[in-house]
């Protein structure tokens, strides 16, 4: 059996042209909730009541009209899946009836109802004027052709009418996915005496359950749900659409307010900055570069500062691409709708559209970032995470794709596959998910190999750079997964060897000069000819008819080679010297026996205290001999 539909209706219209008595009339609850709402007859804030009616459950929320609580108004009419315009037969349209339907466009609510109210004011013929003018005033919009019903609260006329005509217009509405990542902003925060803290709001995704782990944005608090309640009753759980109450465990009322978000928990980021449409109103002043305006988004509200990325400033009626900063943190994701007030008198003057919540901060008028934005604007999820990889030069994760865009993981993994199969990312790792954009992953490729080739090119008698040095010469900025990835396919395609830890182009040879095959054989034969009373390393390299740094080259060519050993930092031997030395203690062990006093060591090699010790630690080392005590022991 499907489910009941969950529809948020939302009014809107002037102050006291009968919305609070409508909704009234319609639900049997008033919406008003705040004492001095009810002693002056308007409402302040955000009221609530709930219909049920022919298999649908519509959760009304009553927006106040009166110019100064517009503000209030916003923090309720980003959840509207249908707008009910209220108008006044006996007054027709006035000030702020204009400026609410004016937000529902910017919110691009997308359906909604008109009811004529206080209809029994006025006669027959008034009426019929007052619908031609209200249908004039519609005409274009997206209440172009909707219904305009006549009703009286007072007297009942009209509202099964209304009510018939709000169960139709449901029925175009399209379910919320309840299977998407949790996002509730908080319209109102409350104590309630034996549950604690209670948040309300329209859930506008996902699931809420009771037990569940909920993280609380901007403050990044984790916490419980005790309970769910919706329309006015405990449930087990709330999805997406319905008006929700949850019931919080471990957080105090003092760290809620209105204007927060309940979310899943370890998927979002907040954000100072947002890459947004921003369009004007036909009747807004045009707005400049750097100007500062309130922004609201669902319930919150804060100081923002626009800069303009393609020009000086927009005209009223354009719109035009900008990155808003805000003086507050905030939970955003791509596809959320805003409006814009201007910061002094304070009017509503357009809204827009978030493109980017997780933007790179931006120089004005910087046009670089204008084929993501086109991305992120009318690309599909391809292209969008296609223009995110290749804007991400260090490689982007898992957890970044969510928070920047709020897909589900499988999402993410599907558009990752046919990307790579089209050959336009790069999959670093699957597991967690990494990837690079094919073209700049070709491009670190190429300048990876090319800094090899350039030390070869300055240190022609080395076999390879350390692959670190290699890093941080030719790919400083790059992560070390994209780096080592980047290796790992230079190696496969045989661009490169790899030994170690040095790298080196595939086939390369060290070719020595005359002088510098001359002066390696002198080395070699120097201590060669030295046996274990080596001579200095400074001496012996000085008589070489080479300079220093490349007789240091030649003596590191002889002990990779292993023609020499480096015994310790200063003494190197030649291996034939430390085979024969091998031979005399094979000789020494079958003679005399296995222990070794260090004088019988000295008197055996010939060799002073200078050089025993460092011998018979080498020894050591090389599980030649094994210390005992003063002695050593012959293996």
């Amino acid at each position: 059996m499907e489910s009941p539909r969950h529809i948020i209706v939302g009014t809107a219209g002037h102050i006291d042209h009968g919305k609070s008595a409508l909704v009234e009339a319609l639900t049997g609850t008033h919406p008003d909730r705040l004492e001095e709402e009810k002693r002056r007859g308007i409402t302040l804030d955000l009221g609530f009541a709930f219909l049920e009616s022919d298999g649908v459950r519509f959760g009304f929320v009553d927006v106040p009209g009166h110019e100064r609580f517009v503000r209030n108004m916003l923090a309720g009419a980003g959840g509207f899946d249908l707008v009910l315009l209220v108008i006044a037969a006996d007054e027709s349209i006035k000030p702020q009836t204009r400026e609410h339907f004016d937000i529902c466009r910017l919110l691009h609510i997308p359906r909604g109802i008109v009811a004529l109210t206080k209809s029994d004011l006025v006669d027959a013929e008034t009426l019929g004027l007052v619908r031609l003018e209200v249908e004039e005033f519609l005409r274009g919009s997206f209440l172009e052709g909707a219904p305009i019903v006549p009703v009286s609260a007072k007297t009942g006329a009209g509202l099964a009418a209304l009510k018939q005509e709000l169960v139709r217009v449901a029925g175009d509405v399209p379910r919320r996915e309840a299977s998407r990542y949790t996002r509730l902003p908080i319209d109102r925060a409350f104590v309630m005496k034996g549950f604690g803290t209670v948040v309300t709001g329209t859930l506008v995704s996902g699931t809420i359950r009771a037990d569940d782990e909920v993280e609380v944005f901007p403050a990044r608090r984790r916490v419980r749900v005790r309970g769910v309640h919706s329309g006015g009753e405990a449930v087990a759980h709330a999805a997406a659409g319905q008006r929700t109450a949850v019931n919080l465990a471990g957080i105090d009322i003092a760290e809620v307010a209105r204007g927060m978000t309940l979310a899943s928990p370890g998927r979002f980021e907040h954000t100072t900055r947002a890459d947004a449409r921003v369009t004007l109103l036909d009747s807004a002043r045009r707005l400049k570069h750097r100007a500062r305006v309130h922004f609201h988004q669902g319930t919150a509200e804060t100081i923002a500062e626009i800069l303009l990325l393609e020009s000086n400033e927009i005209q009223p009626g354009k719109s035009a691409l900008a990155q808003l900063r805000f003086a507050e943190p905030l939970l955003l994701l791509p596809g959320d709708r805003f409006i814009l007030r201007q910061f002094s008198p304070v009017v509503t003057l357009g809204g827009g559209i978030v493109l980017d919540p997780q933007p790179a901060r931006v120089r004005p008028r910087d046009t670089r970032r204008l084929p993501l934005l086109a991305a992120f604007e009318r690309g599909s999820r391809e292209e969008i995470l296609g223009a995110m990889v290749e804007a991400a030069p260090d490689g982007i994760e898992m957890p970044h794709i969510i928070a920047r865009t709020g897909w589900l993981e499988p999402e993410v993994l599907a558009s990752a596959g046919k990307l790579a199969e089209a050959a336009k990312v790069r999959v670093i790792s699957r597991e967690p998910l990494l990837l690079a954009g094919a073209s700049a992953f070709a491009k670190f490729t190429a300048e990876i190999r090319a800094g090899i080739e350039r030390f070869h090119r300055e240190n022609p008698l080395s076999p390879g750079i350390a692959k670190e040095e290699l890093r941080a010469k030719a790919a400083p900025r790059i992560r070390n997964d994209v780096f080592s990835a980047a290796l790992a396919d230079l190696e496969a395609a045989r661009a490169i060897r790899m030994t170690g830890d040095l790298i080196a182009i595939a086939g390369r040879e060290i070719a020595l000069q005359p002088e510098e095959a001359r002066a390696k054989e002198q080395i070699e034969e120097a201590f060669a000819k030295a046996g274990l009373a080596v001579p200095a390393l400074d001496e012996t390299l000085g008589k070489l008819p080479v300079e220093r740094r490349r007789a240091q080259k030649l003596l590191q060519m002889s002990l990779r080679e292993g023609t020499l050993v480096k015994v310790s930092e200063d003494m190197v031997f030649h291996r034939a010297a430390l085979a024969r030395l091998r031979d005399l203690l094979a000789k020494y062990k079958n003679e005399k026996g296995a222990s070794l006093p260090i004088a019988a060591f000295k008197e055996m090699t010939g060799a002073t205290r200078k050089y025993a010790i460092p011998l018979l630690e080498y020894l050591d080392r090389e599980r030649v001999t094994r210390r005992a005590g003063d002695e050593r022991v012959i293996l």
